[in-house]
This record gives structure tokens, C-alpha cells and sequence, in this order.
């Protein structure tokens, strides 16, 4: 082979290996590009998903902050309502329907000693003994009327063993100012007609609500006549659920 052919084979030979070379040097750098870009990307990704939950743990401790405040606000409000604290524009007329049921009278309990606990509990927290607060409440919850049921528009009312029951319309309410500053509603229904036995003109509702709702127990004051009923402030016989006992009517006393 000549030496002119042998130096151009080199020639050629050469520039291949260059042309290799650069072709792989750009190929791994395609490769390391793609690679970093891959790393970057799920880098990014995982700041956003860490950034995403973020903002669901912070709005998730707002959501459960701002619901708590709002039902502290809410029971606060209820207790002032219940101990007799409230606007006139706050009352609602309510249906006989917030009263209905089967209920019992809790003098009972008083007479057995059920109720002594409670007592007690006022006694911790009041300005009168255990004794005075039972003597107080026992004027406050004494009736013959033991049991009570509400179904639709009637009463039926169970006095020492006997029956009486009559069907009731709704005759309004009536907003009373007590001694101590608080106020209370009364809820009134009017006889529509005597079923059975001897009914009263009228029956007062007072369980310390002032709009529609269930009631979980009731004073109740009954007569013929409705304005003197309104002035009717020391004997107010109370109503619990029948199917309570008298424990469990003592620990719902105390939680109030």
C-alpha cells in the first residue's frame, strides 16, 4: 500500500472515531439531560403533593377551629336561653307536637329520695342547703297528676289511678318577667273538647325553649283560668319521659 493511501486511511479513520465519539458524548448527555429533567420533575411533583397536603392539614385544622368556636357560640347562646335570656324578637310559636309523648311526674322520686342527689349537687354551687333546695322543690313539683300522654291534639292526663283526656288547640304564648331579672314563655293551649272525665280549661307549657324543638322534659300548669295560671309561680308539677328512671332523671337534673 502506497504511503499516500495509508496516511488518508488514517485520515478517514480518525474523523470516524471523532464522529462516534461526539455522537456518543451527545447521546449520554441527551441521556443524563432526560435523566435530570426526570428528577426535576418528580422533585417538583413531590413539593407540590407535600405543599398539597399542606394546605388540606391547614384547612382541615381551620374547618375543625372554626366549627368549634362556632358550637361554643352556639352553646352559650342555648344556656342563656334556658336560664331565661333572650330577645322578644328571639320567641317562636311552637305545635303541641314539641310536647308529645308518654311522661312521667318526677314528684315521686322527690318523696323516695331519688332525687336527694340533686339536691345535694345545688347545694354545692347554691345558697341554700341540700334540705332547703328539696323543700323548695317539693312545693315546686307536687301534682296527682303522675302520668301524662300527648298524642296529636289530645291529653290524657292520669290522677290517683284515674283517667281524664281532651282535645287542645293552640291559644299563643305569653312572655313572663321574674323577681331575679330572666323571663320565661309559657306556651298555651285552649280545651277544645272533654273526651273523658274532667279536663282543664287550660294547660301552660314552660320548658325554658322559645322556639320549635323537641322538648326532653316540661313544667306544666293547668286551670280555667288563663290569666291567673300566668301568675302561678311557686307549684309548677315537672314531666320527664316514662321510660326514664329516676336515676337517670336525677343525672339528666344535675347536667343542666
Amino acid at each position: 500500500m502506497s504511503k499516500k493511501w495509508m496516511t488518508t486511511f488514517a485520515l478517514l479513520t480518525a474523523l470516524t472515531l471523532a464522529a462516534c465519539g461526539e455522537e456518543n458524548t451527545a447521546t449520554n448527555e441527551e441521556e443524563n439531560g432526560s435523566a435530570a429533567e426526570e428528577v426535576e420533575e418528580q422533585e417538583h411533583n413531590h413539593e407540590e403533593e407535600h405543599d398539597h397536603d399542606h394546605e388540606e392539614e391547614h384547612d382541615h385544622e381551620h374547618d375543625e377551629e372554626h366549627d368549634h368556636g362556632h358550637d361554643h357560640e352556639v352553646d352559650e347562646e342555648a344556656q342563656k336561653i334556658y336560664d331565661g335570656y333572650f330577645e322578644d324578637d328571639q320567641i317562636q310559636d311552637r305545635e303541641l307536637s314539641d310536647w308529645e309523648g308518654d311522661w312521667q311526674s318526677v314528684y315521686p322520686y322527690l318523696e323516695d329520695g331519688t332525687l336527694d342527689e340533686v339536691f345535694a349537687h345545688k347545694a354545692e354551687e347554691g345558697d341554700m342547703t341540700a334540705e332547703e333546695y328539696k323543700e323548695y322543690y317539693k312545693v315546686g313539683y307536687e301534682t296527682d297528676v303522675d302520668r301524662i300522654v300527648i298524642e296529636d291534639d289530645t291529653f290524657t292526663f292520669t290522677e290517683n289511678g284515674e283517667k281524664s283526656s281532651g282535645s287542645y288547640t293552640y291559644d299563643g304564648y305569653e312572655v313572663l318577667e321574674y323577681e331575679a331579672g330572666n323571663r320565661g314563655v309559657r306556651y298555651i293551649f285552649k280545651l277544645d273538647e272533654e273526651q273523658e272525665g274532667s279536663m282543664p280549661a287550660y294547660i301552660q307549657f314552660s320548658d325554658h325553649g322559645i322556639e320549635p324543638t323537641d322538648a326532653d322534659h316540661y313544667h306544666l300548669y293547668w286551670g280555667d283560668d288563663r290569666e291567673a295560671l300566668l301568675d302561678e309561680v311557686t307549684n309548677w308539677p315537672t314531666y320527664y319521659f316514662s321510660d326514664l328512671s329516676g336515676e337517670e332523671i336525677a343525672e339528666e337534673m344535675m347536667g343542666h
